[in-house]
């Protein structure tokens, strides 16, 4: 097995001589801390159409209390030997973020999102990757829907955003999202489209930049954030160059699935490989996944699920043999999360005991929704700092927002409320500060 630590020691002490020692201090942050159990870091799990509480919650299960001797249903049945790690919390809302279809920016952000509606602020992932150590990608967004989606349309930008009006995009295509994080260190055609796409990337900087130039103010500065985006492609790709030798170690293997896959179940299972890789690696220590993207589409051809898109949504999701194979399918990739990072040690465990894994839906509870219920499920504990092996029925009338306020608290971050003011909170929030009932 890969020493985390040692890798990250000598990432670190490569990367930051190369640099004078002070462009990269978060990698060293993160080598000092696996000694006494390693950086945090946050993946978010978002699956499209909603998240059914009967999908999750054991039977007759109403109350708070252990899962020791709870039987999960169906749908998430895979996480059973993992029951010990997980934290099915019922009972949060929503209902500011107008979430029906989906909330998208909203999800995340905690305020209102729509179709069209542009972030009007951060969300939770970015605001972590900011405030977790520090890493060449600070958050890498995935997403995952029908091949012709992926195909037409690489990047989207439904779930994340920096800030208002500062959309995240997430990678839809695992070649070119392999390209970006390791095509400096393939062979062959893959190193070849490599180099061919960042001259062209180079080009078109240096192109925009001039460009910029002539607009006048309000227009500059909105092109100015363009230029900005070619240039953080670019700047990424010299940073993983100058750190190939310790990537060689982390990066997947490129099969037929990548170039010619049968279903998009098989670019699911690639991105997915892709985001592993990132989190052990180091690269990142923030992944968002959008199953769906954030939308109301969506495809699982390759689980025998024929139909797709916004009927998904329309069907009752409990017992529905449909809804059994995608959650199942989910679930498989969260276990294939928890034993990858479970597999990899660092300070005195392993890179899961140093994560939390949220899984819900941009969708609250289903497609057509209020927002009224958003069920959660947490795994792992982010080095200890998060109740797990139980189920919590929230009482009173919390918003999403005091969970992501719950992350950021157990991240360091000394804040009560995220992205909302104390006039909202008056309206939504019966309470002030993270849940306690799920921190430990």
């Amino acid at each position: 097995m890969i020493n985390r630590r040692k890798s990250l020691q000598l990432l670190a002490s490569g990367f930051g001589s190369a640099l004078g020692g002070s462009f990269f201090p978060g990698i060293s942050q993160a080598a000092s801390l696996g000694s006494s159990g390693g950086p945090k870091r946050v993946i978010f799990f978002m699956q499209n159409q909603g998240f059914d509480p009967k999908t999750c919650i054991p039977s007759g299960m109403k109350n708070s209390g252990s899962l020791a001797k709870a039987v999960l249903p169906e749908p998430i049945k895979a996480l059973e030997p993992f029951k010990e790690r997980l934290h099915i919390i019922n009972g949060l809302h929503g209902i500011h973020t107008s979430p029906s279809h989906s909330a998208f920016f909203g999800a995340l952000g905690g305020y209102r999102g729509s179709d069209g509606v542009p972030p009007s602020g951060p969300t939770i992932d970015y605001e972590l990757s900011k405030v977790l150590p520090e890493t060449l990608l600070p958050h890498l967004c995935i997403g995952m829907d029908s091949l012709e989606n992926m195909k037409g349309k690489p990047t989207v930008a439904n779930l994340s955003a920096r800030g208002a009006g500062r959309p995240i995009f997430m990678h839809s295509n695992p070649n070119h999202l392999y390209q970006m994080l390791y095509g400096g260190i393939s062979q062959g055609d893959i190193r070849s489209h490599h180099e061919a796409r960042s001259g062209m990337l180079d080009r078109i900087e240096e192109l925009a930049a001039a460009k910029g130039q002539s607009l006048p103010g309000a227009d500059a500065q909105r092109y100015g954030e363009f230029v900005q985006g070619f240039d953080d492609i670019n700047g990424l790709r010299e940073r993983l160059g100058g750190v190939s030798d310790h990537l060689r170690n982390f990066a997947p293997k490129v099969d037929e699935a990548y170039t010619r896959p049968e279903f998009e179940t098989d670019w699911h299972d690639r991105l997915l490989d892709l985001g592993v890789s990132a989190l052990k690696s180091g690269i990142t220590n923030v992944l968002t996944i959008g199953s769906g993207r954030g939308e109301i589409f969506g495809s699982w051809k390759g689980l025998g699920v024929e139909k797709q898109g916004h009927n998904l949504g329309h069907m009752p999701q409990p017992d529905n043999p449909i809804w059994v194979k995608i959650r199942q399918y989910n679930s498989r990739m969260l276990v294939k999360l928890m034993e990858e990072l479970e597999s990899v040690p660092e300070g005195s465990g392993t890179m899961m005991d140093n994560t939390l894994i949220v899984y819900t839906s941009n969708n609250a509870d289903k497609q057509h929704t209020n927002g009224g219920n958003w069920p959660v499920m947490l795994l792992g504990n982010c080095g200890g700092a998060f109740k797990t092996g139980c189920f919590t029925q929230v009482e009173g009338r919390r918003p999403i927002n005091a969970l992501y306020t719950s992350i950021l608290r157990a991240s360091g971050v000394e804040v009560d409320r995220f992205n909302m003011t104390e006039k909202m909170a008056a309206k939504f929030d019966s309470g002030s500060g993270p849940l306690r009932e799920v921190l430990a």
